[in-house]
């Protein structure tokens, strides 16, 4: 894997040419091992004291190579006169090597890793090291520019579970049943034809409603052939344990909006954070915090923190992560709310988060045997991105782009390339630079974070980061999708475009990031729906829990807590390949990881 921090829209030299032979990446052997030094990233430069990051790479002989991230600490001597700064001693006081815990390990090859580099009498360029210095600073604050304005937020203190539909209902018959539903939902909504009433199938219950958005009841009465629709097409999921033990049909509320759901058991159970003037909500799946200097109470929402005075019909507002009231960052990790420091600027936690979220997936292509097939909802439509020269098909699952009348379609994370829109095509082995222009505001913009390695005439080495399945970097912090909506397509077919709120996404830390109770037991991705696989909750991330908190699912983590975050860091990683990966043809999942080139990365 290729490891580069931050992400950055443009590589920034630390350790600038001294000799035309000092370039990045280095390479050297030691032992056995051919070790890897990337173009070093600095974070600060205090008096004589340079500090920063770097990726290394390690590859034993005949075994798999190894990627790390090391911190170093950098003694420097400057020369006005000449504008140059000097290397004179460097120590390397941590480095993360994703699943290794031998800290003796680590401190021997921090050792050999300085006294490498110490040897190589590095000479940098004063006005370029300084020049840098703000760009890296602005990464704690700055990234891509996300829409942080607060969805439709309702709290209930009884049990009820959000049905979103993707805007006003479109309703289609199904072919030959007498039966019609709502394309533009994950959920299912089914009514005969000519009748007024709706039904909707949640786990073992059935409700019943005569307007869309209105109110429902739960029912036994369902007609014999929506009931028949319903068990032939019911989702395999496995039985989500909690779930199955609820005897009563919670409410609905059914909306058409970006929206999200806070709900306590009965009245808030407020209890003390230790240490804090904070209280959280100890009765709910959401994280709930109450500020007591302020009297706002927070909720954490898709990674983000909204806030307003009271929890009913609260005037929710974005907040900054750095302007979290300062007890956010004193909240215990071995506290029941330990798990939303990642969610703090300045923690461990977040730090150790925005570690995870530079690492990217890589894999080895097989030009010869990996391809794709699209499909458009009648001719295809182009329509071109605000601020760019790319255009991007709309009537279409798949992600095609124009960009100087040639046709690329990213799929599972891999570019392909034709000269017609329709295909046929081959695995690309360049990436268009325009695309590193697409904004947030695309629903293509996850593009940008898959990227094209090397290649062979036979392999492309290509790999994606986290923000490809809808993970970004904001405010210091990982947040959960862009925020804004994007309008689907809809004449003959109904194609959905990524969502940020409906699901409940949260962070925890002793599985990754997961739903909110309700959506893993047969509520969603109900087989007759075409589509239902992209509304299978927030593309990669799959069902969990926070708390627990009277059903006895949390019970800690047994190596303590430290032990589960880290646990929690590598679950969530994972989880957000998995939708990736599983559907990627063989020649992709088995191939090896390879060492990728340098290049430009997306913010």
């Amino acid at each position: 894997m290729f490891l580069i921090l931050f992400l950055l829209s443009t590589q920034i030299t630390v350790f600038a040419e001294r000799t035309n032979e000092l370039s990045w990446p280095r390479e050297f052997e030691k032992n056995n091992y051919v070790i890897t030094v990337y173009q070093p990233q600095v974070e600060s430069f205090k008096e004589n004291i340079l500090e920063g990051r770097m990726a290394v790479s390690v590859k034993p002989k005949e075994k798999d190579l190894l990627f790390c991230a090391a911190w170093f600490k950098a003694t420097i001597s400057t020369d006005i006169e000449e504008r140059t700064a000097a290397l004179e001693k460097i120590e390397i006081p941590k480095m993360h090597f994703p699943d290794m815990e031998d800290q003796s390990k680590i401190d021997k090859f921090s050792q050999l890793l300085a006294s490498e580099i110490e040897s190589w009498d590095i000479v940098m360029s004063l006005d370029r090291l300084t020049a840098s210095l703000g760009d890296v600073e602005d990464l704690q604050t700055k990234t891509a520019t996300l829409n942080n304005d607060p969805p439709e937020i309702y709290f209930r203190t009884t049990p009820n579970l959000l049905i979103s539909i993707d805007g006003d209902p479109i309703i289609k018959e199904i072919e030959n049943s007498g039966l019609e539903y709502v394309v533009n939902t994950a959920f299912f909504i089914v009514k005969e034809k000519g009748e007024s009433a709706y039904y909707i199938k949640g786990g073992k219950f059935w409700y019943e409603s005569d307007e869309i958005t209105g109110k429902w009841k739960s029912t036994d009465n369902i007609p014999s052939d929506i009931e028949k629709l319903a068990k032939d097409n019911r989702d395999k999921t496995e039985p989500d344990s909690i779930l199955a033990t609820i005897t009563e049909p919670p409410a609905l509320i059914v909306v058409t909006k970006p929206s999200e759901l806070v709900q306590t058991d009965s009245d808030p159970d407020y209890q003390s954070i230790e240490g804090t003037s904070l209280l959280y909500v100890k009765n709910t799946e959401s994280d709930i915090v109450m500020d007591i200097t302020s009297q706002k109470h927070f909720v954490l929402l898709a990674g983000r923190w909204y806030q307003s005075k009271t929890l009913h019909d609260g005037d929710w507002k974005f907040t900054e992560p750095n302007n979290l009231p300062e007890d956010f960052s004193k909240i215990p990790d071995s506290s029941d709310m330990g798990n939303v420091r990642a969610n703090v600027p300045g923690t461990q936690e977040a730090q150790d988060a925005l570690l995870e979220q530079s690492i990217p997936q890589t894999a080895a292509v097989d030009r010869n045997t990996t391809n794709v097939v699209v499909y458009y909802d009648g001719d295809p439509e182009f329509k071109l991105i605000d601020g760019t020269d790319v255009y991007y098909a709309v009537n279409t699952e798949k992600q095609v782009l124009r960009i100087n009348n040639r046709y690329y379609c990213v799929n599972d994370a891999i570019w392909f390339v034709s000269d017609n829109a329709t295909g046929p095509w081959a695995v690309s082995d360049t990436r268009p630079d325009e695309v590193n222009d697409i904004p947030p505001s695309s629903e293509v913009h996850n593009v940008k974070y898959v990227y094209i390695y090397d290649s062979t005439p036979d392999v492309v080495y290509v790999g994606y980061y986290p923000g490809y399945t809808y993970s970004y970097v904001y405010g210091g912090v990982v947040v959960y999708g862009t925020g804004y909506w994007y309008r689907p397509w809809y004449r003959s077919y109904y194609y959905p475009r990524p969502v940020t709120y409906g699901f409940g996404v949260h962070w925890n830390p002793w599985t990754g990031w997961g739903f909110s109770v309700g959506f893993s037991y047969g509520w969603v991705g109900w087989h007759f729906h075409p589509y239902h696989r992209y509304y299978w909750g927030p593309r990669g991330y799959h069902y969990g829990y926070r708390h627990g908190y009277h059903r006895g699912y949390h019970h800690g983590y047994r190596r303590g807590a430290r032990a589960g975050y880290r646990a929690g860091y590598a679950a969530g990683r994972r989880n957000a390949y998995r939708n990736v990966y599983k559907n990627r043809p063989a020649s992709v999942r088995s191939s090896t990881r390879q060492r990728p080139q340098t290049g430009k990365v997306a913010t």
